[in-house]
């Protein structure tokens, strides 16, 4: 199952996760034990921020605009912003520098489905 690199820590599917800081230093590390960059599903938006991380990974990250859904088991490397961004702002790699950032791991661990008690029908 590949890591997904995304660029802001968001819940796509139903269940529970895991959220956990990650040191810039470690980053190597836990994409080499995860399967190396071959292993990596870019799902960056913004060409600003696939620079900064192919400098501060470096590993190639393209922009790749994709509606991506977390698996159960799936490991998500987060590029967290340490401040809001104004509202329709593209920031260049300066930018994101400037404000500062963060990573984040994010895994899911379970699908975590609900039965209602009255009727069986799980959602």
């Amino acid at each position: 199952m590949k890591i997904a690199l995304l660029n802001c820590a968001i819940i796509t599917n139903d269940g529970e996760y895991k959220l956990k800081s990650i040191k810039a230093s470690d980053i190597g590390n836990f994409i080499s034990v995860n399967g190396g960059e071959e292993n990596i599903l870019s799902a960056i938006g913004h060409q600003g921020t696939a620079e900064a991380l192919t400098e501060l990974l470096g590993i190639e990250v393209k922009v790749n605009r994709i509606q991506f859904q977390q698996e159960v088991g799936q490991k998500a490397l987060i590029f967290k912003m340490n401040g809001r961004i104004p509202e329709g702002k593209i920031l260049s790699k300066d930018e994101l520098y400037e404000i500062g950032f963060s990573f984040k791991i994010l895994e899911r661990i379970d699908g975590m489905s609900t039965q209602c008690p009255e009727c069986g029908r799980v959602w």
